[in-house]
């Protein structure tokens, strides 16, 4: 195609993009997050991990931004060639609107957002050496978000004729695989890398209007979203970097 008839085509589908401003849940795909456990080679062989993190991340359409920050309190066990881990987190954040036509009936600067909720993690795994192989897992996550964007999501809903989902619950499912070990001359120094791969469960608005034209098979892939996570552990202090759809940081504490 000739430059000078795509760059104005491209021109006029960024000007329609604009126009159709998304409204999805604040944790939409943000709710899975690494749960720690013991490994084989850890002398206790149950922990509690308590960590707080800070993490950011862009709405469905990339145009809006929230900032939240997270508590996370929660159990692991280690058994022979089994793993699981269960517990309870806290979200606190901003969510701002990233459209700058203030004459919308529908803009606002920012508005504050809440969660709690709660997470589940098993696996099986292998060991060979200094390594623990987490070769299959699954990974569970249920949110509950609260907040003054959880109430403008409803209204909007309420009044009809803007894309929102209004969930406010939302549970979140999928498989894990992971590699995780420790250095040569000190098992209290460990390393681990997890990859994910999973989906949110249950009925979205966003499908009977913004993606009602959708295949099955894009609307399948698009509904299914993955995170990769890296884990430091030095004695009793823990560290995780997450990246997905988001990017995520935290430090914590295990005894």
């Amino acid at each position: 195609m000739n430059l000078k008839f795509l760059l104005p085509l491209l021109g006029v589908a960024l000007i329609f993009a604009s126009c159709s401003h998304v409204y999805t849940p604040a944790l939409y795909h943000q709710d899975i997050a690494y749960q720690p456990k013991p490994t084989s080679f850890d002398t206790a062989k149950s922990l509690t991990y308590v960590s707080a993190g800070i993490g950011g991340y862009s709405n469905t359409n990339l145009n809006d931004l929230l900032v939240s920050g997270q508590l996370n309190v929660s159990r692991g066990h280690v058994f022979d060639n089994f793993n699981v881990a269960y517990g309870g987190f806290a979200v606190f954040g901003d969510y701002q609107n990233g459209s700058s036509d203030k004459t919308k009936p529908d803009y606002f600067s920012d508005k504050f957002f809440g969660a709690v909720g709660g997470r589940f993690s098993a696996n099986a795994f292998v060991t060979s050496g200094n390594v623990d192989f987490r070769f299959i897992g699954m990974e569970a996550a249920y949110s509950h978000e609260f907040g003054d964007y959880a109430n403008f999501r409803k209204s909007l809903n309420a009044q009809g004729g803007y894309y929102v989902d209004p969930r406010t619950d939302l549970f979140s499912i999928g498989l894990t695989t992971e590699v995780i070990f420790h250095n040569r001359n000190d098992n209290t120094f460990q390393h681990g890398i997890r990859g994910f791969l999973g989906t949110t469960v249950g009925h979205n608005n966003l499908d009977d209007t913004y993606y009602t034209d959708e295949t099955s098979t894009s609307r399948m892939f698009r509904k299914i979203f993955p995170k990769a996570s890296y884990f430091i552990t030095f004695k009793n202090y823990f560290g995780t970097f997450e990246v997905g759809s988001n990017v995520f940081v935290r430090f914590g504490y295990k005894f």
